[in-house]
């Protein structure tokens, strides 16, 4: 099982021009990313303030990663880091050093 860092931005053309409409659908988001928090992969999300960004942090498989990329297809896109815990760094270093 894997952690990774999702960078995240907005589709720009699919936001509505009237805020009542946006706040209607960032509340849809909002509401399935807490229910995605809730029930799994997804371990952190927040907003960049002032843009249409944020980052989010999912631990699991290759294949739960991708299941929760496609629930915000096509509104939202996502540049996906792999990441290493320091117990992994740890070890690189030791075979690095024998």
């Amino acid at each position: 099982m894997g952690k990774y860092l999702m960078l995240w931005k907005f589709d720009r053309s699919r936001i509505p021009v009237d805020i009542k409409e946006r706040g209607v659908g960032l509340n849809m988001l909002l509401e399935m990313v807490k229910k995605d928090m809730n029930k799994g992969p997804l371990k952190d999300w927040g907003v960049f303030p002032g843009e249409f960004a944020g980052y989010s942090v999912v631990e699991g498989t290759e294949v739960d990663l991708m299941n929760l990329i496609q629930q915000y297809a096509p509104f939202v896109y996502f540049e996906v880091h792999p990441t290493a815990s320091v117990a992994q760094v740890e070890v690189m270093i030791k075979a690095m050093t024998k």
